[in-house]
């Protein structure tokens, strides 16, 4: 994966730490689809793999659970929907290992804002007040 926010120098997945599977896909195909094993399964074991460091263990299994699986079969191909789904997959260890956003810091309301909403409340007071009783004098 290429280096981005959690992982400032990108990160390596072994290719002996995933696990694919390869069964019939349902959809367009033609003559071959009931041939060809193009729907692709990777599954990723987090527990076990050792391209992660435990900080970043902890994180992903946190976030996604013991093992990741994600299947493709959009693409006609096999070898289509095998980079579809490590690329899938990529996109979920990226989004897992990102550090939280930084919490919110209250600021105070300037003080034209409460000028502005105290002047607002004078005014509909003002509107309230006039719908008082009419008196004949």
């Amino acid at each position: 994966m290429r280096p981005g926010p959690g992982l400032p120098g990108g990160l390596t997945i072994p290719a002996t730490d995933l696990v694919e599977r390869f069964s019939r896909s349902s959809g367009p195909g033609g003559q071959s689809v009931n041939t060809t094993d193009s729907r692709v399964e990777v599954v990723l074991d987090l527990t076990a793999t050792s391209a992660l460091t435990d900080a970043q263990r902890e994180r992903a299994v946190l976030r996604l659970g013991d093992s990741v699986a994600v299947t493709a079969s959009e693409h006609r191909s096999q070898h289509r929907n095998r980079l579809a789904a490590r690329q899938r997959l990529a996109d979920l260890l990226r989004e897992a290992l990102a550090p939280p956003p930084l919490p919110r810091v209250p600021t105070k309301p300037t003080r034209g804002s409460q000028r502005r909403r105290l002047e607002g409340k004078r005014r509909r007071s003002e509107v309230k007040r006039g719908r008082g009783q009419v008196r004949d004098r």
